[in-house]
Parts: C-alpha cells; structure tokens; sequence
C-alpha cells in the first residue's frame, strides 16, 4: 500500500503545496485507487495535479465522518471528474445534517446527491473490505473508560447531541503489519486501535496515521498514550488535529514522526 498525504493543517518547507486545517489521503493498493476523505475546499484536488495523482481514475471514495473538514471538497471533485461507478464509503450518519457552536459543520450533500452523481453508496455502519487487505471499520464500539464521551455539536439545528457515531477508519493488514489510517478519531483512537485489533486478530499495530482529536495535555491523553505504548510496535503519525502539547506528550513514550502535505508512506 502506498499513502500520499494530499492536505493537512501542516506543510513542508521548500514542497509548494496548499495546506488548510482538514485532511485528504490519496491511497494506492494494487490496482485499487482509494480516495480518503476529502478536506475542506478543492486545495487536495489542486495538490494533487502537482503531484501528478490522476484522482479521475479513483475507483472507491472513503469518508471517515461527516464534519466538513473531511466532506467539504466532494462536490468540487465530481465538478471535475467523472465519478460514475465509483464506490463510496460511508457510515449513513456521515449525511446527517451537523451543528456546532451555531454553526452548520456537516457535509454539504446527501446521500441521495452522491447516487445522483453515479456514485455507489455502500453503507459502512459494519465492517466492509475496500480491497483484499484494506477494511474499513464500520461504526467503532466506545470502550474505553477514558476517551471522550462528549458531544460534539447536535444532529440539526434543535437535534439530538451529536456522538458522531459515524466516526470510523481504515485498517490495513499487510503481511507483517496492521496499519491504521484514521480522520478525527472522535470515536477515540484507543477504541480504533482495538476495532482494528478485533478485525484482523493481530495482537499489535505497526503504524497510525491521521487525527487522534488530542488536543489537551489531561488524563485522556495520559492514558492513551500508555495504551499506544502497549498496543503498538511502530512509527506513530499523528496530524490534522492533534496539538503540538499533544503530540510532545507523545514522544515522551513513542516513536512519533512529523506529518504534511506531500508525505507519502509504503506499508507491505
């Protein structure tokens, strides 16, 4: 598997790409072409032309959530592609409609909207293959007694408290590795880690990219970090929404390197 970072908050010196605060990876497995998650404006589409990524050949489309940071660029991608038998994977409550702070942070279409634009819609509430060692995770169980159980925002303008139980990831299982690809991680990064662990009977993890949603130096982080320090034997890439506070905790127990746009990864 190849991973080519296509938007972050973050961005290299002396690589002239566009960052903005949203994520976006372009993912390579086999003759698979994987879009993931779509960041906030048409700057992945644009980063991709430098890159010479052709996303005209995508063959499936992954959203890990609905928040708009990670939905927002579709509509300028099937603007300009073509994107008709193209799969799309997404927990159904990646089309809800989302309020935060007074503000509507959703995705800007429908699920409806992507079968218009031909797309396949494939529901993602449970576990689905995306390519013989690619999973994603369906909806992750919130296990952990030390994550985050806080709303974020409500579903609509007068909704319920919004779990974002739509929140999910990607799982590679290689031949020697299980490698985690994540987006907000709103379900909790240790709850991934042990959907992961579950789907592919490993007993560790190699490597994690993508948001944690660890931001404050508190108890949560403490104990996610031991349980990273237990539960994985690899490089950790930890980007989009993680603070720096966050991510110097980190390297106090693991191996944790510098993420952004341009970055591509190898896993086998």
């Amino acid at each position: 598997m190849k991973l080519t970072v296509l938007v972050d908050n973050n961005t290299y010196i002396d690589r002239y790409y566009l960052g903005e605060p949203a994520l976006s990876f372009y993912i390579e497995d086999g003759g698979d072409k994987i879009l993931f998650d779509t960041g906030y404006s048409d700057a992945f589409i644009r980063n991709a032309e430098k890159m010479g990524i052709d996303l005209g050949a995508l063959t499936c489309i992954v959203l890990s959530h609905g928040h708009n940071d990670h939905t927002r660029g579709l509509p300028f991608l099937w603007d300009r592609c073509n994107l008709k038998n193209v799969r799309l994977v997404a927990h159904p409550g990646v089309f809800m409609p989302k309020r935060y702070m007074g503000l509507d942070v959703g995705a800007p279409f429908t699920g409806e909207g992507c079968l218009a634009h031909g797309m396949q819609l494939i529901d993602g509430s449970k576990p689905v293959k995306i390519t013989d060692r690619l999973t994603f995770l369906g909806e992750i169980p919130r296990e952990t007694g030390f994550e985050s159980k806080e709303p974020v925002g409500t579903l609509g303008a007068d909704g319920p408290a919004d779990f974002v139980m739509d929140d999910s990831a990607l799982a590679y299982m290689g031949k020697d590795s299980l490698f985690i690809i994540t987006g907000c991680s709103h379900s909790g990064i240790c709850n991934i880690v042990l959907q992961a662990l579950r789907c592919s009977k490993a007993e560790y993890i190699t490597g994690i990219i993508g948001g944690f949603h660890l931001l404050e130096k508190n108890l949560q982080l403490e104990e996610t970090v031991r349980f990273l320090a237990e539960n994985t034997k690899g490089t950790l890439y930890p980007c989009h929404c993680v603070s720096l506070a966050a991510k110097c905790e980190m390297m106090k127990m693991l191996p944790i390197a510098e993420v952004g746009v341009g970055l591509q990864l190898e896993v086998e």
